[in-house]
Formats: C-alpha cells, structure tokens, sequence
C-alpha cells in the first residue's frame, strides 16, 4: 500500500470516532496495553506531559511543545483530531510523522491489528509512541482523545498533568453534569504527578480536589496564581499581552488563549521546579511567540485573508463557540458572515440559540458522515431567527461568502473540526 491507500484502510478498516462518531468509541485500556506490549512498550521510553479537558487542550499543547523545543529539546507531540492531513497528528518538533513510518508501521504489524482490533484512536496512538521512542524524543507532549480516565493516552506515566477545563461535550460518554465530566477527565491524575488546572468551576474544583487527595498528588490551579495573562493590543499580526509586568507576542490571536497561557505559565513553572527539564525565560517568551511556526498548529481563530477579513475557528461546543463570539466583539466590519456546519452529536441547539441574528448566514456540511445536512441545519437555524443560504460543500458556501462581501466586511468559518479542516484545504488550492 502506498501512503493513501494505507490511510483508506485505517480510516476504513478500523473504527474512527472522528469520522463515525460514538460506534467507534472504544473505552478501556485492554487493546492499548496489548499493541504496546506487541511494539515493546514504546510509552515507557520516554518522559511525557499528559493534556486533558474540554476545550484549549490542543493550543495548551503546542503552546509547550514550542516552549520546549525552544528549551532546546526533542519533543514529540500527539493530537487529534487532524485539519487536513493525518501527519499532523504526530509530529516531531513540528514535522509531521514520516510518510513512509505510517506506510511500513501499518504494514509490519498486520498480525497484531489483525488480533487486536483496535480503533483508529487506539492504533494511531501506538504508531505515535513508536515514532517517538524510535525518534528518541526527549519529551512527548499527549493529549487526550476523549475524557481521560478510560481514554487509550492514560497508559502513560507523566512527569505533569493538566486538566485545561471543563464544559459540557461528548455528555453521552462522560456524562451529564459537568461533575460529572470532571471525574472522568480526573482520572488521569496519578500518585506523585503534579496536577495543573486550567479553569475550574464552582462544580468542578471540589472533584479535582477530592482526586487529587485521592491518589496522593499535589494540586495546581492557574486561576489562584497572583498574577494572570492580560490582553495589550494586536501588532504585526501577533496578540501582545502582559503577565508578571513583561509583555509577550503570541502567535495565536484569539483573546481566549490568554486562560490557555495561564496554565501555560504555571505548567512550565512546575515543571521547572519538579524536573530535569529547564525553561528559560527567553524559551519561554519565543515558543509563545513563535508556536505556530515551530508546531504547525492551525484553525485556531486563524487569519486566512484579509479584504474582507476571513477567520477560522474550530469552536463546536457551546463554551467554545461562546468565547468566539466574544472575541468577535474585538473587530469592526460592515457586515457579519458565518460559515456554519456541525456534526451530529453536538449540542446543536444551544449553540444556534448565541449565534447573532443579525449576521449573514452560509449553512454547510463537511464531507464526512457524521455532518448535519445543510439544509437541516439551515432549518434549525430559522427557528431561532437566523437567516441565510445552504450550500452542500463548504467552497461553494465560501466562493459565494467571498462574491457577496465588500471589502470591509468579516467572514467567520466555524461549527467542526471537519469545517475549518475543509476550509484550510480549499484556501490552500
């Protein structure tokens, strides 16, 4: 198989959440330590940073894996979901995997894949930590797939943990109250590994507490540091903000990023007191910098052209759309258009009942089977007063966002992953 036809067969042949939702979710570690005891156990041959939570997980995670590769150090970086392409998902200082890895990974352990079935979550992760133990990583910077406890990453034994934040998402596997979440999202915590939260909430911060106790590990929360990240100004196309008296440049421009940078700081803050690894200021103040640059991440509140102004975002969940939305409130513009589409097991509902009326709408579907016709979509909208076109493809949703605009006007790409994935590829054509 050629590179391809090798990721036909993952996306076809194994279960993948991202393309068919809930039926793909396997919960448990059982296949995981089974396709790691087959490679070896690469998980154990490198020290890690566990990244969990609801919504800023991915920009937390580039954030230090740009940090530490600025330190001076090899790090290896574990995402999901992918934009565009599949590399993204497992890069080393910011280089996606190796073509031909994922090709001869695949191939070479047919037997295993065949006994184990895993999911794609689950043998994607095991290629992952190969890569990295074969690449020698100094680091490896893991996000969670989904919640934490029963989730595949929780095999490792990091030197930190972090809990961005909790909000309600993916309810029908971590459950229905947002204590509820935090439990599960908790279960990554583990004796003697320091535990950072990003944000936590009048619901949330007792069941951290209580785990924490629970598996005898101290506790961090980024919110009761004496000083927090605060917004400056934009300039040359970077977010200048303040924290501890110092002004800093991020590459990232979205204001929300500021509670991301706090767990950020005190990340590194505790990994220099409680590790080998050393950050120095001046790593510190580049890798935020300079984060999308050293680790490729996108579709975060991304500038993809200006006149008229184009801005994609993957917020999909109701937090995260609302702090969209309030970031929205930053710029100027004659008119408001929104690139919309969503996939089915969100909380479509509260997240139309926010969305402006006044803005233009462009409802669409991405292509995968887990996306909401268009059309359907456009209907729910109507019923909270929202008013717009359906397009079945997000280029022609954005070609025609683009004729329709005048110069001063925003265009917003929001809704899915899927969504600002497709968009990021038809800009790129």
């Amino acid at each position: 198989m050629n590179y391809q036809e090798t990721l036909r067969y993952l996306y076809t042949r194994l279960a993948a959440f991202h393309l068919q939702g809930g039926t793909a979710y396997k919960p448990g570690l059982a296949n995981t330590m089974r396709l790691m005891e087959a490679l070896d156990n690469p998980h154990t041959k490198f020290p890690s940073i566990h990244i969990a939570g609801t919504n800023g997980k991915g920009s937390v995670s580039h954030y230090l894996s740009a940090i530490l590769q600025e330190a001076g150090y090899k790090v290896g970086l574990y995402t999901s979901p992918h934009l565009v392409d599949f590399g993204e998902r497992i890069r080393v200082n910011g280089k996606m995997i190796d073509e031909q890895y994922v090709i001869d990974f695949v191939a070479n352990n047919q037997e295993i894949i065949q006994a184990v079935q895993p999911s794609f979550f689950e043998l994607t992760m095991a290629m992952a930590f190969s890569y990295f133990a074969e690449n020698q990583v100094d680091i490896a910077i893991i996000e969670v797939g989904l919640g934490g406890r029963l989730d595949s990453t929780n095999i490792i034994h990091p030197i930190v943990s972090i809990i961005n934040n909790i909000a309600f998402d993916h309810q029908a596997f971590l459950g229905n109250t947002l204590a509820a979440i935090a439990l599960e999202k908790a279960g990554i915590m583990k004796k003697d590994v320091p535990i950072v939260i990003g944000e936590a909430l009048a619901e949330t911060k007792e069941v951290f507490v209580r785990q924490a106790e629970t598996v005898q590990t101290t506790i961090y929360f980024a919110e009761e540091q004496p000083d927090y990240p605060t917004f400056v100004r934009f300039a040359l196309g970077k977010m200048c903000f303040s924290f501890h008296e110092k002004t800093y440049q991020s590459e990232l421009l979205g204001t929300y990023q500021l509670k991301n940078l706090a767990t950020v700081f005190l990340a590194t803050q505790i990994i220099n007191q409680n590790t080998d690894f050393q950050i120095t200021e001046a790593a510190l103040s580049s890798g935020i910098a300079n984060v999308v640059s050293l680790t490729g991440l996108r579709g975060r509140w991304e500038l993809l052209q200006k006149h008229p102004t184009i801005i994609a975002d993957t917020a999909h969940n109701p937090a995260g759309m609302q702090v969209a939305l309030n970031q929205l409130k930053n710029y100027s513009f004659t008119s408001l258009r929104i690139i919309i589409g969503m996939v089915d097991d969100k909380d479509i509902d509260s997240i139309l009942q926010m969305l402006p009326r006044e803005a233009n709408y462009y409802f669409t579907q991405a292509p995968t089977e887990r996306a909401i016709p268009a059309s359907v979509l456009q209907e729910k909208a109507e019923a909270y007063g929202l008013r717009g076109q359906s397009f079945p493809s997000i280029e022609q949703a954005m070609q025609t966002a683009q004729q329709e605009a005048v110069q001063e006007d925003l265009i917003f790409i929001t809704g899915s992953n899927f969504v600002v994935g497709e968009a990021l590829r038809v800009k790129s054509l």
